[in-house]
């Protein structure tokens, strides 16, 4: 597999890395909120926007591709956080299988 060159200098977005935590109802189910578990460095691509009607009303989706640092312990349904920003973590991939960066596609959680 051909390496990948990535400028780590274009890594100019600071995220916090925030992993789902079930917290118990004590009626069976369970409240989901996230917690930090890391800042780190980035690069956000924009990479589409879908527009959809729902309810009469025009709904966007914007998608992002998101470099970061390799890290071993991201999972599909973390999210990254840019201030009021929120991109919840579909897929992620390790590009040249190096171990050097983390490709995470996501979605913009609009608030």
């Amino acid at each position: 597999m051909r390496s990948v060159f990535f400028d780590p200098g274009q890594m100019t977005a600071r995220l916090e890395l925030e992993a789902p935590e079930a917290t118990s109802d004590g009626q069976g189910g369970a409240t989901v909120s996230f917690i930090a578990v890391a800042s780190l460095w980035a690069r956000i691509e924009p990479v589409s926007e879908i527009r959809q009607e729902q309810a009469s009303a025009d709904v966007f989706t914007l998608t992002h591709r998101i470099w970061l640092r390799f890290r071993s312990d991201i999972t599909a349904g973390m999210r990254l956080r840019k201030g009021e920003r929120v991109f919840v973590i579909g897929a992620w991939r390790d590009p040249d299988e190096r171990g050097n960066y983390v490709v995470c596609l996501c979605e913009e959680e609009s608030q």
